[in-house]
């Protein structure tokens, strides 16, 4: 046994993980470019500047930050909004607006490690650049509501909650708070829940407001308050409105978000958000020194919480198990049951592979028992048996536990049939 182990916070994709990932990447790719996306990539790697620049230096504790060797800071990136920013900015002039991107890769935070958190993930980034109106509010969140339906997570499995950080500053010019306070007040508001109460007041006294008061605006924020009429309209439109509840926290954490914030929480396991986002209107202007001012929107959808969900909810359980074994089982199991007729056998492997039929075979004399044992531990639909028969072929149906007799030199396409057909029982265990 090998004394390595993954860096801390890392993780090892074994042939079931990685089938996993993979789903939930091709399934993101599907949803995407249904809404009309177009995928684009950005440097895993970026000069730790860009993240100073959108948060601070402080943003630097919880960042894979590190000197190259010719004494440059960078960053393992840990997200890709400013990266994107810094693209879409560069040549902004090439493309029509709205830009509609989409983005799936790697992001990479130094934070203690949990249940639906490492320090390595894969996440899905879906953004709209150059409007950022309550019709671009509500695209992406139906992107991200008909993304958990492709998944299989039902309405009674999910939520979205929603706000806007305009209510918040309302609320504080009506009060008279400074503006200078917004940023540290919005910081309280989205640890108000898991925060203890007298850290909250204090925080609050500092600024000059109570608690009371806080959650006196909190409990009169609802789906009528006139920041959320045309997005309420939109989404009710499309009959998306019954995944939506008002909350007056989400705020989300990050500095750079202006307007429409929402995050996506499961109803009934407890996790944390599987996605978040919203308006960003001044980040584009952040990153390009003021020479390109473009609103924009989105949100990010990470995998590890994700797949948390998709094991533990029912239906979405279902499309996962089917998933999975598909991507372990192959189409069919070539049994070479008379060594002779090996080179006929692979002629036929070969040309069953260029039609796009997932085969395998033993590499070298097995006995048959062993050869059809191996069959069904690859969950093969169908043994093709090469054999004393030959130049006639056994086609056995593992499911069906039938056979027929084929001419080998039409098996290719009488497999082809077979495969077209609905299997007729469960697939083996």
């Amino acid at each position: 046994m090998s004394t390595f182990r993954t860096v801390k916070g890392f993780r090892d994709f074994f042939p079931e993980e990685c089938a996993l990932r993979n789903y939930i990447a091709e399934t993101w790719r599907v949803v995407a470019r249904r809404y009309g996306f177009v995928e684009y990539e950005a440097p895993v790697v970026e000069s730790t500047d860009l993240f100073r620049k959108k948060s601070g230096d402080e943003i630097t504790k919880q960042l894979f930050c590190f000197e190259d060797k010719a004494g440059r800071e960078i960053t393992l990136r840990p997200e890709v909004t400013p990266s994107l920013a810094r693209m879409a900015t560069a040549r902004q002039r090439d493309f029509k607006k709205p830009i509609k991107w989409f983005q799936i890769g790697p992001c990479f935070r130094y934070e203690e490690p949990q249940e639906g958190r490492g320090r390595e993930f894969i996440q899905f980034n879906a953004d709209i650049l150059g409007d950022s109106g309550p019709a671009t509010a509500a695209e992406l969140i139906s992107l991200a509501i008909d993304t958990m339906r492709e998944f299989g997570v039902s309405a009674d499995d999910f939520i979205i909650r929603l706000s806007n950080r305009e209510i918040w500053n309302g609320f504080l010019a009506e009060k008279n708070i400074a503006a200078e306070h917004a940023t540290a007040f919005l910081g309280i508001i989205d640890k108000i829940e898991r925060a203890k109460p007298d850290e909250t007041e204090k925080k609050l006294g500092e600024i000059g407001l109570t608690t009371a008061e806080v959650r006196a605006f909190m409990a009169s924020t609802d789906e009528n308050h006139p920041a959320f009429a045309e997005l309420k309209a939109n989404l009710a439109a499309r009959g998306l409105w019954q995944h939506i509840r008002i909350d007056a926290t989400i705020v989300r954490g990050l500095a750079y978000y202006t307007g429409v914030v929402f995050e996506v929480f499961d109803l009934k396991h407890g996790l944390r958000a599987l996605a978040g986002g919203g308006t960003y209107d001044k980040l584009c202007a952040l990153i390009s020194d003021g020479n390109v001012d473009m609103p924009a929107a989105g949100f990010a959808m990470g995998d590890v919480v994700l797949g948390i969900l998709l094991k533990r909810t029912p239906g979405a359980q279902m499309k996962l198990t089917s998933v999975l074994l598909a991507a372990s089982s192959i189409d069919a199991f070539v049994v070479i049951a008379d060594e002779a007729q090996r080179p006929h056998a692979l002629a036929a492997i070969q040309q069953l592979r260029a039609t796009g039929i997932r085969i395998d075979y033993p590499f070298g004399s097995q006995k048959v028992g062993k050869q059809f044992q191996a069959a069904e531990d690859r969950k093969a639909r169908f043994a093709i048996v090469f054999g004393a028969e030959y130049p006639e072929v056994i086609v056995k149906n593992l499911v069906a536990r039938s056979q027929t007799s084929v001419p080998a030199a039409s098996v290719v396409d009488e497999v082809q049939k077979m495969l077209a057909e609905p299997a007729a029982g469960p697939l083996i265990a």
